[in-house]
């Protein structure tokens, strides 16, 4: 099977001794190379909340001990017991998290095994191999593998927004994988596993661009800042002459405005079609969260909507997101 390589950063290609070599196919050799260099830096998380106690994974990121996780599964807490694969434990202090993607960031207070690289997910071609990392049901140290079965997927969180670009795979996952690593062959962090959406199917928030400056953010801030705007919509067709305009057959249908909100300040109407913000199409409520980062709260935007037949401008003040 034809694998993307990644950009040579000097590291060598992952090899299981050469006197196993000659036992394994090819596919073997590269899941037990996976395994062998992935696995010690995989740590299995306790936590405990006035909820009750919880379970899930981490990996270590960087060498002065920063673990990288699921927001969901340090939810309510303040600090996470973390055991690895060598016997070691410690205690872990919430550092920051961001449920809108679905990452959380701890911090050691010990020494850590070396940190997982990170890869790139834009980089990933469907029906590449993929490999699951982390401690499901409790079963410390679990591997499991397959292919990327879909790109772009979106995850639907808690408070009626999406992670974006989200990694769907066919390699098994478990309660207790949320937090894990998703690993390609060369044993570069793709993803870290945050869902079972279904019987055979899992999901992983994607390492990018994106992902990686919101985990640095969460490093030095503890927290994402977000704009917010105040609108609900869906997907709408625009007439085809519009369309053919504007290049693309459909906009963001606003189906409510919050009372007292930028949008509401701004005239923004239930039933306006918005087909452009800051500049940028609209299509979908993901292409309007992709443009409200830190850097549009308070700033003038342009919101361009299709109105009574007509394209109109109004001006936005995006406040944060509380």
């Amino acid at each position: 099977m034809a694998l993307d390589t990644p950009p040579d950063d000097g590291t060598e290609p992952l090899r299981p001794d050469d006197t196993d070599a000659e036992a394994l196919d090819a596919y073997s050799r590269a899941v037990v190379a996976v395994a062998d260099a992935v696995l010690p830096s995989v740590a299995s998380l306790t936590i405990t909340t006035r909820r009750g106690q919880g379970a899930g994974s981490a990996s270590v990121i960087t060498s002065d001990g920063f673990l990288l996780t699921s927001a969901h599964v340090v939810a309510g807490a303040e600090t996470a017991d973390a055991a690895f694969a060598d016997g070691t434990r410690m205690r872990a202090d919430v550092v920051g998290r961001d449920p809108l993607s679905d990452l959380a960031v701890l911090h050691a207070r010990s020494d850590v095994p070396a940190p997982v690289p990170l890869g790139d997910a834009a980089r990933l071609r469907v029906g590449q191999l993929v490999v699951a990392l982390g401690n499901p049901l409790g079963l410390a140290g679990s591997v499991t593998a397959g292919i990327v079965s879909a790109l772009g997927r979106s995850l639907p969180t808690g408070n009626g927004r999406v992670v974006d670009e989200v990694i769907q795979t066919d390699a098994a996952l478990n309660p207790g994988n949320s937090g894990g690593v998703l690993a390609d062959s060369t044993g570069r962090m793709v993803g870290v596993n945050t869902a079972v959406a279904g019987i055979g199917v899992g999901l992983a928030v994607p390492i990018n661009a994106t992902t990686r400056e919101i985990v640095t953010t969460l490093m030095t801030s503890g927290r994402v800042r977000r704009a917010w705007l105040g609108i609900a919509g869906a997907q709408a067709p625009l007439p085809p002459r519009l369309a053919t305009r504007l290049g693309t057959p459909t906009g963001l249908q606003v189906a409510d405005v919050t009372p007292g909100s930028p949008a509401a300040d701004a005239g923004l109407l239930r039933g306006d079609i918005v087909v452009e913000l800051d500049g940028e199409p609209v299509v979908t409520v993901t292409a309007v969260q992709k443009a409200l980062v830190e850097g549009a709260i308070g700033r003038r935007i342009e919101v361009t909507v299709w109105r009574h037949g007509a394209l109109v401008d109004v001006i936005a003040y995006p406040r944060e997101l509380a």
